[in-house]
């Protein structure tokens, strides 16, 4: 059994959701101590309970320690079986980081599956639908995945309440090759509002109009159904020949429109000035898939301590090494094998 401390690295739920992954794909129990405990609510959340209960389903597994507040989790996997399944967060907690962690399992199951996903889909510290569908999936199913989102309501922070359902057929997925972004096909920004004056919309994507020199028709607002709010995001979209990159900023009580604008402008900016391909976001959740196919190669902005975090977790689990080599001094290369094919 591997013995993982979940305060190391970035010492949040992704060490989590990591190990949750990798265990079942390898089939290898694991006993996770220190959970979150630098954070100011250590332990299990809500959204990384889903999570931990997501994949004891999908697994078959036996689990100690599942319940709000566990600040250590054992994990022992079995078989994974695909199928129709409803995972709730009930609260505005992250539905798309419960997919991240049962999706490479069920790329891998004998049968397809659907998964109908309930909680926060627009909210910080978690990657929106937007980057889901538009950025990471796309890039998966380069690889050979054969997998489809579609969002069904919105959840914002603090009422939660979005659907996502996702369909996913058994893959074997190949190398990832993303050495380039190639040239710029699109761009746009997106408002998405619940509950709120059609001027808070207005005045966000007034902001990323003149920042970032957009077109009259470069320019979306999302007016959704008081209903899923009060809520607000922002997106900005910029579609290139090999990846599309979505950065976000989201609304907040007491946030201007203008800082919610910039949320999102500023990391677009600072990605621009790079030669990379993945942004920083993608970077460490495209190294997951990449041990489960046959490696590759992608370059990326500097490194994060999520992707940091990321490859000590590969190693726990997988031995063998992933390769960064700086192209320049803003343009990191990532190489890594397969090691699961």
């Amino acid at each position: 059994m591997i013995v993982i401390d979940g305060s190391q690295g970035e010492g949040g739920g992704q060490i989590l959701r990591s190990s949750l992954a990798l265990a079942i794909l390898t089939r290898t129990p694991f006993k996770m101590e220190r959970i979150r405990a630098g954070r100011d609510q250590p332990g299990l959340r809500p959204q990384h309970l889903t999570a931990v209960l997501a994949a004891k389903e999908v697994a078959n597994a036996d689990v100690t320690g599942a319940e709000v507040g566990s600040r250590d989790l054992t994990f022992r996997p079995r078989s994974v079986q695909g199928g129709h399944r409803t995972f709730s967060v009930g609260t505005a907690g992250s539905a798309t980081l419960v997919l991240q962690t049962v999706l490479p399992a069920l790329l891998r199951a004998r049968e397809p599956s659907t998964l109908v996903l309930e909680g926060g889909t627009h909210n910080s510290a978690a990657p929106p639908f937007e980057f889901l569908k538009e950025s990471f999936l796309p890039l998966l199913v380069k690889m050979g995945a054969k997998v489809q989102a579609n969002l069904l309501r919105p959840g914002f922070y603090p009422a939660g309440g979005g659907r996502i359902e996702v369909k996913i057929d058994p893959s074997e997925l190949g190398a990832l090759e993303l050495e380039e972004r190639g040239a710029l096909l699109g761009r746009r920004a997106i408002a998405h509002s619940s509950g709120l004056p059609p001027a808070v919309a207005e005045r966000e994507l007034r902001v990323c109009k003149e920042r970032l020199a957009l077109g009259r028709d470069e320019t979306v607002r999302m007016d959704w159904d008081e209903a899923f709010g009060p809520g607000n995001a922002v997106n900005v979209v910029h579609r290139f020949e090999h990846v599309t990159i979505v950065t976000s900023g989201f609304g907040e009580r007491g946030a201007r429109p203008d800082e919610v604008a910039e949320r999102a402008i500023g990391p677009m900016l600072r990605y621009l000035e790079t030669k990379a391909a993945a942004c920083d976001h993608l970077a460490d959740q495209l190294l997951l898939p990449m041990a489960m196919g046959r490696g590759g190669t992608f370059t990326t902005t500097e490194p994060t301590e999520h992707t940091e975090t990321q490859i000590q977790v590969l190693k726990q689990f997988l031995g063998g090494e992933v390769e960064l080599n700086t192209t320049d001094e803003k343009t990191w290369t990532v190489t890594m094998r397969g090691a699961l094919v």
